[in-house]
């Protein structure tokens, strides 16, 4: 009977530390997550950026991509958000995949003769435009966090995925 309760508690002993290091690991990302939106935030605080950046802390490297967007733009929050999404991403894919720009400049005269007059008026119009092509597919972007900026007037939203060593 001293050997069935031995090998009780040995099991037990066993689950406890098994549910410890499984609780223990996940924990673990969250409290990673906060640390990095709160280094970011304070970041932002004393110098802000958009665009995207490589962030480096002691364990990991974190790729990010920042976008603002202004609220009274925005019919609802749902569209603010995936404006957002698809924004961040296309950031991060000229990042690693590189873009194509392609620049376009029109010269436009006209002439406009008067009736009965000797005189005639000209008009120069110049057109240009600027046309940015980027293909490929960065998965994995994460939204780490979203914050008011420029007191409510605009949202600031951080996308990041964490780079491998």
């Amino acid at each position: 009977m001293n050997s069935i309760k031995k090998n009780i508690v040995h099991k037990i002993m066993i689950f406890f530390c098994i549910f410890n290091i499984a609780n223990a690991n996940s924990q673990g990302y969250n409290e990673n997550k906060t640390t990095v939106t709160n280094f970011l935030k304070r970041m932002y605080a004393s110098a802000p950026f958009e665009g995207v950046k490589v962030v480096e802390d002691y364990d990991n490297k974190y790729f990010i991509s920042v976008i603002s967007l202004e609220k009274a733009k925005y019919t609802s929050q749902s569209i603010m958000i995936r404006v957002a999404q698809v924004k961040g991403q296309s950031q991060a894919n000229t990042f690693f995949n590189g873009s194509t720009i392609s620049s376009d400049f029109i010269i436009r005269t006209t002439e406009e003769k008067y009736k009965g007059a000797t005189e005639s008026k000209s008009t120069v119009e110049t057109i240009e435009t600027i046309k940015e092509d980027s293909f490929g597919f960065v998965k994995a972007m994460e939204l780490l966090t979203n914050f008011d900026i420029e007191d409510g007037k605009r949202v600031l939203f951080i996308y990041f995925k964490e780079i491998n060593n």
